[in-house]
């Protein structure tokens, strides 16, 4: 958020950061370019790590031994130097001999390079007062400097051999530099065995390995981030043509068959773009073909039902007119008259559902909404219905337990659909209960037929909206359906943004829902599955009675109990 003079509060700030990661994932999840760009980014930074530190690590230990390749030739020069001088001379006494050692100490600094000396009496021998002829340097007279294993070393050398140990020196700041310390043993006439230390600050070393670890990191990051921009550059050029591809595929789904990939170049792009283009040429053509086929064949149905109304109209005319003087024909003849009649009844409901069918096909289908009441259409329906149930020995109830029930709905379809529904569960029932359930919500009203019949496999439920499929095609129709029925329901269905589903189940009867909106166009439609309907899919006597079926087989009960349990 802002305060109004462009400043952003630090709660805005914060809600950002945290949205960062959620970002984060959502670009990888979404985006080829940034994948590829952070995968050989990070496999890039793994490798000049491991080489960077391999680097490091050569040159620090290429720096450490040349530096003591030097320190170890100064300092055998120096302790040669000093030997020599006191080989050379043959002072006696003490101050003959301190005045010997102060000419040593000098040629140890010329030979050395480095004023940090000690000289120590080797312990175990009889000096006397020689130990005056100690000493040593500030920085290495120091606690632990100078190492017992070291001294020890040196005190036990028997064949004038150099020893030397990393030990940390004190600086003039108050901290430590690395440094190596050399030892060798001496000898003084008149005066005995001595050890002569010298060490050597190694604080220009680390000054300069440090630098080379500053130049490799700096020349790391900026390699990484090269690569990362090299990368991000071909990915683009990569995916460019790959999401121009896509969104092509995107405009074809979506009935732009026109629409097509630049052609450019002569590479694998190119190529791919030129065997899109002709998928997309034959894609189109062929489904021009198709389209008009199926222009010409709903033309057809239709002119064809519009063409047979006139004479079928006559027919029925002239059938009636037999029909009602049957009784005074023969029996033959009689019988004759009355197959006439069905036969031509039969035949107009097919060519009303012909008709109603090509309408959907053509896309010509409309709704004449108004605000209707399910429960009382249900009432309706069952009302129309339920001289055939008492025929087929279904007993019909309706259950309604309250709720929204008024939803803006095309009366005359939504009628059908629960006509269609009641004559399929009636067909299927084997004489067993119905059970109509109505129920809704703020969104959405829903009407459920469950019967108790022979019910159906998941592969029959899957094709039981299909035209002119039966599960049994040697099943004789009871209650003379055009097998459409159940095709128009869903078109129905689909043309108010409902759902129009089925769950069946072998010997556990069969359930089909239909789930509408409320107000037309004020939600989405629903979604298939369900997970918006008030009324669930599976009933929960999926393998048992409700209680309205045993309701209807109480003895008190009606054998074609028509009720509302709104209360």
């Amino acid at each position: 958020m802002s305060d109004g003079r462009g400043i952003r509060r630090p709660s805005a700030v914060l809600r950002d950061w945290r949205s960062w990661p959620r970002r984060i994932v959502r670009a990888w999840r979404r985006s080829l370019q940034f994948r590829t760009v952070v995968i050989t980014v990070a496999l890039s930074a793994v490798a000049v790590l491991v080489t960077g530190t391999y680097m490091s690590i050569s040159i620090g230990n290429d720096l450490f031994q040349s530096r003591l390749q030097q320190v170890l030739v100064e300092s055998k020069n120096a302790a040669s130097a000093a030997q020599t001088i006191f080989d050379s001379s043959d002072a006696g006494g003490e101050a003959s001999t301190i005045s010997l050692l102060s000419s040593a100490k000098s040629a140890i600094i010329a030979s050395s390079s480095s004023r940090l000396i000690a000289l120590y009496a080797t312990p175990g021998q009889s000096i006397g007062e020689t130990t005056v002829l100690s000493f040593a340097s500030p920085e290495l007279a120091g606690n632990g400097v100078i190492t017992q294993q070291l001294q020890d070393a040196v005190a036990g050398d028997t064949d004038d051999q150099q020893y030397w140990q990393s030990v940390p020196l004190p600086n003039q700041t108050g901290g430590t530099d690395p440094g190596i310390v050399v030892g060798s043993p001496l000898t003084i006439p008149g005066a005995g065995q001595f050890e002569l230390y010298i060490g050597y600050n190694l604080a220009e070393a680390e000054q300069t390995l440090v630098f080379v670890q500053q130049t490799l990191l700096l020349s790391s990051l900026a390699l990484i981030l090269l690569i990362g921009l090299i990368a991000g550059l071909i990915v683009r050029l990569v995916v460019k043509p790959i999401r121009t591809a896509a969104e092509t595929s995107e405009k074809l789904a979506a009935g732009q068959l026109e629409v097509r990939i630049p052609e450019r170049g002569q590479d694998v792009i190119s190529t791919l773009a030129r065997s899109f283009n002709g998928m997309a040429d034959s894609m189109q053509s062929q489904i021009t073909q198709l389209a008009e086929l199926s222009q010409v064949q709903q033309r057809f149905v239709s002119d064809v039902s519009h063409e047979l109304r006139t004479p079928l109209t006559t027919i029925r005319l002239a059938g009636d007119v037999l029909y009602d003087q049957r009784e005074s024909f023969p029996p033959a003849t009689g019988r004759t008259a009355e197959l006439l009649h069905t036969q031509t009844e039969r035949f107009e409901l097919l060519l009303g559902d012909l008709l109603e069918i090509s309408r959907f096909d053509a896309g010509s289908a409309s709704l004449d909404t108004e605000p209707t009441n399910l429960v009382r259409l249900a009432e309706d329906a069952i009302e129309q219905m339920e001289s055939l149930a008492e025929q087929a020995g279904s007993p019909l109830r309706l259950v309604a337990p309250g709720g929204y029930f008024e939803a803006e709905v095309d009366a005359r379809r939504i009628r059908r659909i629960v006509r269609n529904l009641l004559g399929n569960a009636i067909e299927h029932g084997e004489g067993k209960p119905i059970v109509v359930s109505v129920d809704s919500d703020e969104r959405f009203v829903a009407l459920s037929v469950r019967d108790y019949g022979s019910g159906m496999t998941e592969e029959e439920a899957e094709r039981v909206f299909d035209r002119f499929w039966r599960a049994d095609p040697s099943r004789k129709r009871t209650i003379g359906g055009t097998g459409l029925g159940l095709a128009i329901s869903l078109e129905d269905a689909t043309l108010h943004r409902g759902a129009l589903e089925v769950w069946s189940r072998p010997g556990a009867g069969s359930c089909f829902r239909l789930t509408l909106p409320r107000v037309q166009g004020r939600v989405g439609s629903v979604a298939a599955g369900g997970q918006s309907s008030p009324l669930p899919l599976v009933p929960g006597d999926a393998f048992g009675e409700a209680p309205a079926v045993a309701e209807l087989r109480s003895p008190t009960g009606s054998t074609s109990m028509v009720g509302d349990d709104r209360g």
